[in-house]
């Protein structure tokens, strides 16, 4: 969920960033692009990934 979120945070900054659209400074392509590498990073971090507590397999 966090890389979709991601994904769509360098999506919108890459359309500021070509249209040179003008924004106020917190929504600059810079901030969504940093925005979006620390949603990627807590997501190859492993967070947002839940717990599983079902156990896998049975008896054997």
């Amino acid at each position: 969920m966090l890389a979709l979120g991601a994904a769509v945070l360098f999506f919108i900054a890459f359309l500021i960033q070509a249209t040179e659209t003008s924004t106020e400074a917190i929504f600059s392509p810079t901030s969504l692009m940093l925005v979006g590498l620390t949603l990627l990073a807590l997501h190859v971090g492993g967070v947002g990934s839940g717990w599983s507590t079902r156990r896998r397999g049975g008896r054997r």
